[in-house]
C-alpha cells in the first residue's frame, strides 16, 4: 500500500468507481463453509430494523496461496451490520488470499434477518457464528461514560478462547467500525514472540486517564503496573493467541479487576481497562499503521479528527461517530469520505426501484 495519504484516497476513490460495475466471471469463487455457501434466489422483504445491502464481488486467491486459515473474530449486531458489512468487504478486496480468510462472528441472540443479509451479500464467504451468552457479563458490567460500551457484545471479545474451536489457535480481532486498506496476512503474521496478544501500542498517550484517582491513590492498586511499562492499546484491533489465553487464564484475570470496578469504580470506560490493567505493558507492539484509531471523535461528542501522519493500513471509527450515521446526516467529516466506498448499504428507496 501506497505511504502516501493522496495515493491512498485515489485508490480507494478508483475502487469505489470501479465496484459499481459487475464482477466479471473470473472473481468467481469456490470456497464454501457449513454456514456461508448458501445463496439465497429469493429477496425477501427486508426488516425495517435491518439494513439491505447489495451483492459483494466474489474474491479469488492469488496463484501463490497455499491452504493456511486466517482467523477474524468480529462480533455481529444488528446496530452495526452496516459497519461489519464494509470492514469485511474491505478485507476480501485488499487480500492477497481472500478464500483463506475465515469469519468467525460472536452474536448474543439469534437474528434470521442478519443471517439472511450476510449470505446474500456475501454468497461465497466462509464464515460461522457463534452464540455469545450475554448472561455472563451482565452481573460484571460497571456503567461507564457511553451507553454503547455498557452493551453485553462489547465484552464478548474477553470470552474469545470459551468460544472459538480449540482447533483456532489464533485469531485476529475486529472491531465492526473499521476497514482494512492491506493485505490482513500481514498482520496475521506478526511474531507474537511468546506474548499472549498483539497489538499498537502508544505509550505517549496519558496512561494515567485511564484510571481514577482512587485507582492511582491506592498503593495495592497503583503497583499493579510494577516492574512493567504500560502503554495504552485500543482492543478493537488484536491479534491474539488464543491458546496462551486459555492456558494463562486470562478471562479470569479479565473478570477479577472487573469485580474490583463494581465495588470500587477505578475506571469510567468499558472493556478496555481491565485489559490494560492485564497487559498493558506486556504485549507485543505492531506497526501504528495497523490501527488509524479515534477517527470517530471522542466519546461524548464525536467531533471530527484528522488522520494521523504515516501510512496507513487500517482506519478505525472508533469513538462516538460512525461514519454511516453521519454520512446519513449529511454531515460527515472528511475522513468518512474513505469508508464510503466500502459500504455496500442500498436505502430502501433503491431497494424497491430494484
Amino acid at each position: 500500500m501506497a505511504s502516501s495519504t493522496l495515493c491512498f484516497v485515489l485508490g480507494l476513490l478508483s475502487f469505489f468507481l470501479s465496484s459499481t460495475a459487475a464482477p466479471s466471471s473470473s472473481s468467481s469463487s469456490s470456497s464454501s463453509s457449513s454456514n456461508g455457501n448458501i445463496r439465497l434466489g429469493i429477496i425477501r422483504k427486508p426488516s425495517p430494523d435491518v439494513p439491505v445491502f447489495r451483492e459483494a464481488p466474489a474474491f479469488r486467491n492469488g496463484d501463490s496461496c497455499g491452504a493456511d486459515r486466517i482467523h477474524i473474530v468480529m462480533t455481529l449486531d444488528a446496530n452495526y451490520l452496516r459497519g461489519t458489512m464494509a470492514a469485511v468487504l474491505s478485507i476480501l478486496q485488499h487480500s492477497t488470499c481472500p478464500e483463506n480468510v475465515e469469519f468467525h462472528f460472536l452474536w448474543a441472540h439469534y437474528e434470521p434477518d442478519v443471517m439472511s443479509n450476510i449470505k446474500s451479500t456475501f454468497p461465497y464467504l466462509n464464515f460461522k457464528v457463534y452464540r455469545f451468552d450475554s448472561n455472563r457479563v451482565r452481573g460484571k458490567i460497571s456503567k461507564s461514560i457511553r451507553q454503547a460500551l455498557d452493551q453485553p457484545l462489547n465484552y464478548a471479545r474477553i470470552y474469545l478462547a470459551d468460544i472459538i474451536p480449540s482447533d483456532v489457535k489464533r485469531v485476529i480481532y475486529l472491531d465492526s467500525d473499521l476497514v482494512v486498506v492491506d493485505d490482513i496476512a500481514k498482520l496475521w503474521d506478526v511474531d507474537l514472540e511468546d506474548k499472549v496478544l498483539a497489538a499498537p501500542e502508544y505509550c505517549h498517550a496519558n496512561f494515567t486517564k485511564y484510571f481514577t484517582d482512587l485507582f492511582w491513590a491506592d498503593p495495592a492498586l497503583a503497583s499493579t503496573f510494577k516492574g512493567r511499562r504500560p502503554c495504552y492499546f485500543n482492543t478493537g484491533v488484536m491479534v491474539v493467541d488464543v491458546d496462551k489465553w486459555r492456558q494463562g487464564g486470562y478471562t479470569r484475570k479479565v473478570e477479577e479487576w472487573m469485580a474490583v470496578q463494581k465495588q470500587r469504580r477505578i475506571y469510567h470506560l468499558g472493556s478496555l481497562p481491565p485489559f490494560l490493567l492485564v497487559l498493558a505493558g506486556n504485549i507485543k507492539g505492531v506497526d501504528h499503521r495497523w490501527n488509524q484509531h479515534g477517527l470517530g471523535g471522542d466519546n461524548l461528542e464525536g467531533k471530527c479528527r484528522s488522520l494521523h501522519p504515516g501510512p496507513i493500513s487500517l482506519l478505525h471509527w472508533s469513538g462516538k461517530g460512525k461514519p454511516w450515521l453521519r454520512l446519513d446526516s449529511r454531515k460527515p467529516c472528511i475522513v468518512d469520505h474513505l469508508w464510503a466506498p466500502y459500504d455496500l448499504y442500498r436505502s430502501s428507496v433503491h431497494f424497491l426501484e430494484e
